[in-house]
């Protein structure tokens, strides 16, 4: 099995592929934890966990034990004021203000399978055999709270999936202040932290850094999981690279303001929680309420970053993802809005699916402005009916030419938000997203609908439903351009204003399950001015998401390179789009464009009425070369081999599962005068196994034979480059 209990030392034991994490009860009740890494047998599971007694400043919640005090005890779901003074997992106020509380174990159950979190997106099974899941009930019986810990660990994967759930058995009601979805004390500090940051059109660049004490925290206070900082850290060994090393992952899957935060004791220890932000959080219980918290996936790796990556690209690829997408290939696109902007007409779309037919197109995506009159930012957001002035014939008709072209049809939304300059607005102006008396700021000219309300979900599904049913519709991209000021709601009374924020988030979910469960033939990107909210918790309703707005190739290797620390291949769309870039200025070949967005789900974002023939020959062999590769890329295995944080060349491949087949991608930014000979070590493929190497974009040039052990050991020659932004694609076969 893999989660056991010993009664005798009232130990916790779950087991993953090759890790172990371990829990043990302590007198009167307290839940500790004892460990989490390589896994092991537990013959001595009762003596791990070490006490001793420290000075009064760590006061002992036993006088007849001075070694237990929980400001030393390594714990599971912390409270504080009792003790502990480390930050805890949760804090309630009572009816009499206090936030004192402290949970003890009062029961526990093993069973076969995962729970689903009602209301929530989270990991799943598709057989109760894939994996076990634990639940531990801690009760505070002074104010009738219980608290459910779920832990659920996947068989064959070192993936522990954590929530909490909130029951009030009480008679008053009361409070929470904070509800993390996960909390724990590993023994020492020895790690460095690894997080992803960013802002618009620079997303999820790596940043390491070593803890100290005190804490490192990681958050987002904008209502989003946003550009600034993703829902993830990472704590290392000081000698963790790509390949080896102890790596501990925490990824929660939720779109909304979260907190992760590394403390360090002053003993040494450190305390790793994760959840919703607590700041300008509260949520009423009243009694026999509940609240459920995001679930936290935690994966442990010996074997470097690399090792996490691809565990947490095959979980969510396969059991976060969903839907008939999940494991279909996804279309090669062309996406009008760098072509035109809001300045297009039917024709002008209908004339951009004849040259995208005659490249191998599949889908042709109409973007930002086909609605009420929206000629700029400026207006009609929230007015979700065909602007016939551009389009005359209405949706149906433009699909219809576009399908007549043979390319699937994709609209663009922006559902989440409202115009002031709109007939939404003027009618419904109390269903943003404000404050009584305070001004309603606006970005990028629009506010942000309150979600929370149930008039406002209902409406949004029907006026989607109503386009998406008109036509032959089988896309969206769905954006959100701004984050949330004046975090209010006309309908919440006042002693629930600060639960807006998180209702606003159930909302969209409840929003997107209708919709995604209504129309499961359409494909959805999730957008949010490019990767604003590139989280776990939207992946779960849209399998794919629009990386970053940012379409230079240069720009992308880091955003493409650190989103793939957690993020797997087939959630990334990635464009070709005109030079020079409309973002950076920067001019770049477009066989480096390609090969950049090659390595996600590929399209192209230009005027294919106004290129030259020799580019449109180029993109031919693009899309036909990117078709026979599409499984290997979105859904192999991936490898970083050279990172673009660290120098001017990046590389990384994409092996099949059987290692039969890979595909390497090398890229160089600036040229050097006279430079050294290189080598570029491969990784995952078969040592003992002969391997055909080959040019893709050259196929006059021969092909070589080499040894997985020489290609993993030795490595392959690098090019020796004149002339700056070069790139170039190893195509790898397995010899019969």
């Amino acid at each position: 099995m893999a989660i056991t209990f010993d009664q005798a030392t009232q130990t916790f034991h779950l087991q993953g592929k090759a890790s172990s994490y371990i829990m043990q009860l302590v007198s009167p009740g307290y839940l500790a934890h004892v460990h989490w890494g390589a896994r092991v047998r537990g013959t001595n599971i009762g003596s791990l966990l070490m006490r001793r007694r420290r000075c009064s400043f760590s006061p002992s919640t036993d006088p007849n034990d001075l070694s237990l005090s929980l400001d030393t005890l390594p714990q599971e779901y912390p409270a504080f004021g009792g003790s502990d003074f480390r930050m805890p997992a949760y804090q309630v106020q009572t009816e009499n203000g206090a936030t004192v509380s402290e949970l003890l174990y009062a029961s526990h159950r093993i069973y076969s399978g995962k729970p689903k979190l009602e209301g929530l997106p989270a990991t799943y099974v598709e057989s109760v055999s894939e994996a076990e899941s634990l639940e531990i009930t801690l009760s505070d019986a002074i104010i009738g709270l219980n608290v459910i810990l779920t832990y659920t660990v996947y068989r064959d994967m070192d993936a522990i999936v954590r929530s909490a759930r909130f029951v009030h058995e009480g008679e008053v009601p009361i409070k929470l202040l904070r509800a993390l979805s996960c909390s724990l004390d590993l023994p020492h500090a020895e790690f460095e932290e690894l997080h992803l940051s960013g802002t618009w059109a620079r997303e999820r660049h790596i940043e390491r850094r070593p803890l100290s004490a005190g804490g490192t925290v990681i958050e987002s206070r904008r209502g989003s999981s946003s550009h600034s900082l993703n829902p993830f850290i990472a704590l290392l060994s000081p000698d963790a690279d790509e390949d080896h090393g102890d790596v501990y992952g925490f990824s929660l899957v939720y779109s909304g303001s979260f907190l992760a935060q590394a403390e360090v004791d002053p003993y040494g220890t450190t305390r790793v929680a994760m959840g919703i932000n607590p700041f300008d959080f509260s949520w009423l219980l009243e009694p026999g309420e509940q609240f459920q918290t995001p679930e936290a996936v935690m994966v442990y790796s010996a074997e470097g970053l690399g090792g996490m990556s691809q565990t947490y690209h095959r979980l969510y690829r396969t059991r976060l993802c969903r839907g008939v997408f999940r494991d279909r290939h996804r279309p090669i696109l062309i996406n009008n809005w760098e072509a035109t902007y809001f300045h297009f007409n039917a024709d002008k779309i209908e004339a951009l699916a004849v040259e995208g037919r005659k490249l191998g197109l599949e889908l042709l995506v109409l973007d930002d402005g086909w609605f009420g009159k929206r000629d700029s930012d400026a207006s009609s957001l929230g007015d979700w009916f065909v602007d016939t002035t551009k389009l005359p014939g209405g949706m149906a008709d433009l699909a219809e030419r576009v399908k007549a072209q043979e390319l699937a049809f994709g609209l663009w939304f922006e559902p989440e938000m409202v115009s002031p300059d709109s007939e939404l607005y003027r009618a419904h102006p109390d269903w943003c997203l404000h404050v009584p008396g305070r001004r309603r700021t606006e970005g990028r000219k629009q506010l942000v609908l309150d979600f929370s309300r149930r008039d406002v979900q209902e409406y949004i599904v029907q006026a989607l439903s109503d386009i998406l049913a008109s036509s032959p519709i089988t896309y969206v991209k769905w954006d959100m351009n701004r984050n949330m000021t004046e975090i209010g709601s006309a309908l919440l009374r006042p002693a629930r204003q600060r639960e807006t924020a998180h209702r606003y988030i159930l909302g969209l979910y409840d929003v997107l399950e209708r919709l995604t469960t209504a129309f499961p033939h359409v494909l959805f990107e999730s957008c949010s001015g490019g990767g604003g909210r590139f989280d776990p918790g939207m992946l779960y309703y849209m399998p794919q998401t629009w990386t970053s707005d940012n379409t230079d190739a240069v720009e992308r290797l880091k955003i493409q390179y650190g989103t793939s620390l957690v993020y797997p291949i087939s959630t990334m769309g990635a464009h070709v789009s005109a030079v020079p870039n409309h973002q950076v200025h920067r001019t770049t070949p477009l066989a480096m464009r390609g090969h950049a967005a090659m390595s996600g789900n590929f399209g192209y974002e230009l005027d294919l009425t106004t290129i030259g023939e020799d580019d449109k020959e180029l993109m031919k062999r693009q899309v036909a070369l990117y078709k026979e590769l599409r499984s290997l890329i979105q859904f192999g295995v991936f490898h970083r081999l050279l990172s673009p944080f660290e120098g001017n060349e990046t590389a990384w491949m994409f092996v099949a599962e059987d290692g039969k087949e890979a595909l390497v991608a090398y890229f160089q930014v600036l040229a050097k005068p006279n430079p050294p000979l290189k080598k570029l070590k491969l990784k995952g493929l078969a040592a003992d196994r002969n391997y055909l190497v080959a040019d893709p974009d050259a196929p006059e040039e021969p092909t070589e034979r080499w040894g997985g052990d020489e290609l993993m050991g030795i490595g392959i020659h690098l090019p020796v480059w004149k002339g700056d932004l070069r790139s170039r694609l190893y195509r790898i076969h397995m010899e019969e």
